[in-house]
């Protein structure tokens, strides 16, 4: 249940300080900003309040959009400042990353290897489409390997860029500890325009909403910690890594006040993070995910994914169906994007409507 008053908006001087900070990296400019921050008038009496607000993230322009455009704009820049000629990316079959970074590769004119985890059992082909496609259209190379997200791919896609440094490519590829800050940077950005805007449209968030269990949330709560907010990041996490993601969360949300220059300590306990929307798994549908993006697409017209930003939604409207929040409060929700996955995943989305 919300209580008491609801957070001011940062004062200007700190949304400042921050961006001064941030404008001290290297960055290259892939998207469209600021993405438009928009009330849900349908959606919010759909739910029954409290006032909900979108982030559009997945307008940020580069190959269909989503959070890693604001990531890439800092991995390329670091890329380019090495003098890299090839990225060596990887995640999972119908990755948003990969298509995100394999885009970014292209407008920047560097090489884009990809390292898939297979996303079907028992070595079936993968069918081309979704992100996948995507991904070729870009002019990536994919390989599509068994390993799956966390440690044993991350050791793929280091071995397969010894591969490229063999070959006399100088690489830039998915180092966990290189990128995670550097792309958490993007995210305090974000929360810097969501205040900016908050403040033309004449609102006071009460809390963020997002999908993460890594550098965007961790970007989020840096952003929150930097401009002194005290209102709610809600993190809503896709997958549960086999580490203490509260602390890596807080540890890469540290790291990138030390890229910029700000001494802003984050602690675990200030991670909010919730688990408990994954399942039936990850990449695995849910039923709340589900009712969650039809709700949205039949009230606003607007797009979730059913892997990310649905189950993030799902957990918004749980929220505020248990009473945490007054009908008078206003929610931003973050959309990062996804929309390609929705041509994966077709069958189970529309099972009813096969066409002859």
């Amino acid at each position: 249940m919300s209580t008491g008053s609801t957070p001011s908006v940062p004062e200007a001087w700190r949304m400042r300080r921050l961006r001064e900070a941030i404008a001290r990296l290297p960055r290259y400019l892939l998207g469209h900003w600021p993405t438009p921050l928009e009330h849900l008038p349908r959606f919010t009496q759909a739910v029954g309040g409290p006032q909900i607000f979108i982030k559009r993230d997945d307008c940020s322009g580069l190959a269909f959009g989503g959070n890693k455009t604001r990531h890439n704009e800092f991995l390329i820049a670091d890329a380019l400042r090495q003098k890299a000629d090839q990225f060596v990316w990887g995640a999972g079959v119908q990755s948003n990353n990969c298509r995100q970074t394999a885009a970014a590769c292209a407008k920047a004119g560097m090489g884009c290897h990809l390292v898939l985890g297979r996303g079907r059992s028992g070595g079936e082909p993968e069918p081309i489409q979704g992100n996948l496609l995507l991904d070729y259209l870009v002019g990536a190379t994919v390989e599509i390997v068994d390993e799956g997200l966390g440690p044993a791919l991350d050791a793929k896609i280091a071995a397969v860029a010894d591969l490229y440094r063999d070959r006399g490519k100088r690489v830039y590829f998915w180092d966990r500890q290189v990128v995670t800050p550097l792309a958490a940077v993007s995210y305090a950005i974000c929360m810097a325009e969501i205040f900016e805007q908050s403040i033309e449209l004449g609102i006071r968030p009460a809390a963020v909403y997002g999908s993460s269990a890594g550098s965007t949330g961790a970007g989020l709560v840096f952003g929150q910690r930097a401009l002194g907010w005290e209102g709610l990041v809600r993190n809503v996490a896709p997958i549960e890594w086999p580490w203490d993601t509260r602390a890596e969360m807080a540890q890469i949300a540290e790291q990138t006040g030390a890229l910029i220059g700000l001494d802003v300590r984050v602690a675990a306990d200030d991670v909010d993070i919730t688990f408990e929307h994954i399942a039936p798994g990850y990449g695995k549908i849910s039923p709340d995910g589900m009712d969650a993006l039809n709700l949205l697409a039949r009230t606003e017209g607007i797009l979730l994914d059913p892997i990310y930003s649905g189950k993030a939604m799902a957990c918004l409207i749980a929220d505020a169906r248990r009473g945490r929040w007054q009908p008078d409060d206003h929610l931003v929700f973050v959309h990062t994007g996804g929309t390609p996955a929705l041509f994966a995943y077709h069958r189970e989305l529309v099972p009813d409507k096969q066409t002859r």
